[in-house]
This record gives C-alpha cells, sequence and structure tokens, in this order.
C-alpha cells in the first residue's frame, strides 16, 4: 500500500474522497491507496465469499460483503477488508457504505502490497475494535491463520493447511477445504 498522506484524517475527511478507483484505506488516521489487487488473489477472495454465500443460503445467520466494501472501525479506521460477515445480530451496525462498527469475521487475503499492514496495524485495530475472528490467507503457502480474538488476542489460535478444514464458531456447519478455497 502507498501511505498518500502524513496529516492524520477522519472518518469524515476519508468519506469525502471521491469513489474510486483508487481505492483508499485509512489506517489509524493515515490515508493509503491500494493497488489493484492481482488476479490470483481476487480468486482467492471471491472463492472464501461464494463459499460463505452458499453456506448462507442453507443457514442464513447474517451477511457477508466482498471489498471494496467500506467498514468503519472507528473515527480514524475505514477498511476494505476482502471479505466481511455481520451476524443478524449485529446488522444494525450495517449502513448504505458498509458496517460501522466490527464485522463478527474479517479475512483479509495477504498481498506483497498489503501484508504488512494486514498482519500489523490492521490486526491490531481489528482485535480492540470488537472484530471476534479474523483470517489471514496466505495464497503463497496455501494456509488460514486464525485469530478469535475473546481467546487470544496476540496470537493466533490456529493455523490450517493442507487437508485440514477451515471452520469458525461463527458459522455453524461451515467447513471449507482449503482446496476449495485456494482453487484457480
Amino acid at each position: 500500500m502507498l501511505k498518500t498522506t502524513e496529516e492524520l484524517l477522519t472518518a469524515d475527511d476519508y468519506r469525502d474522497l471521491p469513489e474510486g478507483p483508487p481505492h483508499f484505506q485509512l489506517v489509524e488516521g493515515k490515508l493509503y491507496m491500494t493497488p489493484p489487487p492481482e488476479f490470483y488473489h481476487q480468486g482467492v477472495g471471491g472463492n472464501i465469499y461464494h463459499l460463505l454465500r452458499c453456506h448462507l443460503r442453507d443457514f442464513p445467520l447474517g451477511k457477508v460483503a466482498i471489498a471494496p466494501s467500506d467498514v468503519q472501525l472507528d473515527f480514524v479506521n475505514v477498511y476494505q477488508p476482502d471479505v466481511y460477515f455481520v451476524s443478524n445480530e449485529r446488522l444494525n451496525i450495517l449502513t448504505k457504505q458498509g458496517p460501522v462498527g466490527a464485522p463478527d469475521l474479517v479475512v483479509e487475503v495477504l498481498s506483497r502490497s498489503t501484508a504488512k499492514l494486514d498482519k500489523g496495524s490492521k490486526l491490531r485495530v481489528y482485535s480492540r475494535s470488537g472484530v471476534k475472528e479474523l483470517w489471514l490467507v496466505d495464497r503463497e503457502r496455501k494456509e488460514v491463520v486464525v485469530y478469535r480474538f475473546a481467546e487470544d488476542i496476540s496470537e493466533p489460535v490456529a493455523t490450517v493447511r493442507g487437508k485440514q478444514k477451515l471452520s469458525t464458531p461463527l458459522l455453524p456447519g461451515l467447513k471449507l477445504s482449503l482446496a476449495e478455497v485456494f482453487e484457480e
């Protein structure tokens, strides 16, 4: 990601930007321009979105969205996670711009341009803002690092790889094979 400002901005300043592309994220008050993701990155994010959406058709537990969609976590943090889920109990955080508040589940597909922020500042903000679970999807290693912030705020609770299934207590019955997640 390319940082575009030195001065600190607010969510209101962010909302005054013209609609993208280019797309921006506001991280700890600093504006970052997000380059277009690589083709495979989009495929992995799309696979996860599709698999979650299919699960939600059978088990209507909430809503899932795919980037670009703004998630305003607080006054100085507005992100565009690759995929996010908001449970039925928390649908009141949804606005026409996206959630104002933390989604239950956030999925970030790592890329060279975003991995440092995804695993650093953004992870810390997700952990303190009310996100229940974060998946950091590493398409190079074909693994998913899972954080459940109620269990451990600083260390992942699992790293899913190989033939293991990806699941979450937020979506009972969901068992994603990594072959489907990383299918090209």
